[in-house]
């Protein structure tokens, strides 16, 4: 199957090991870019570090004002989050089951009501996760790292093997990348094109973007690369 992937670019390259594996051809065209922002360390005390995603991961990795965090216990949205975290140096980690209520209820179980949690995150967040928290009586501070930011347009590549009907498939991990995908697609003239191929999404709320276009969408049994990987399959 020939498929794009359109994540930011470094989990799009371990993505795109794994289809080259299972025997599809892969182009990569991110369709979010993750960019570093300013920020203060806080000088709060937590008990715990949560985190929704890799990318706030590799900001911790590349600024040393953050590694004196890497002694509390962490909580990952999901399993891909977690090995970037314990990549970072994270010892203890607990891994929810792949999205933002998951992680709440993780939190809420395994956390004293009392407690502070400190979110490290990107500017867009799909969910509050302190007002989530609140009933627990656990507090949440979060500090934002990284911006993600939208591409202004699909690439050269990628625009040709639309019009050439050279791709069969593509790969949806976020709702605003999806988003994203369709309003660029439509922007180059492709809508009818994007219409034709088979999107592959994480979860309800990724394919919406797309359904709303009038795409072909498959969801994943749960929000998980392992599952997503499987539509391939079915």
């Amino acid at each position: 199957m020939r498929i794009l992937v359109t994540r930011p670019e470094r989990d799009a390259a371990r993505t795109a090991e794994k289809l080259v594996a299972l025997g599809h051809q892969v182009s990569i065209d991110p369709v979010l870019v993750v960019e570093p922002v300013a920020f203060e360390p806080p000088t709060g005390s937590y008990q715990a570090i949560t985190v929704t995603s890799a990318s706030a991961l590799r900001m911790i990795e590349r600024d040393s004002r953050l590694w004196s965090f890497r002694v509390l216990p962490l909580f990952a949205v999901g399993a891909h989050t977690a090995a970037a975290a314990r990549a970072t140096g994270f010892e203890t980690v607990h891994v929810a089951e792949g999205d933002v209520d998951a992680l709440a209820r993780l939190i809420a179980t395994m956390v004293e009501p009392g407690a502070s949690v400190l979110y490290i995150s990107g500017e867009d967040q799909s969910r509050d996760l302190a007002a989530m928290l609140e009933p627990a009586k656990i507090s949440v501070d979060t500090l934002v790292v990284y911006h993600a930011r939208l591409a202004r347009q699909l690439a050269e590549a990628t625009q040709r093997a639309l019009e050439q009907a050279a791709l069969d498939a593509v790969l949806h991990y976020s709702p605003r990348s999806a988003a994203n995908f369709v309003a660029l697609a439509e922007k180059a003239g492709q809508g009818a094109a994007l219409r034709r191929l088979h999107h592959y999404c994480l979860s309800v709320a990724v394919a919406a973007p797309l359904n709303a276009a009038g795409a072909i969408t498959e969801i994943a049994a749960t929000p998980d690369e392992a599952a997503l990987l499987a539509l391939l399959d079915a």
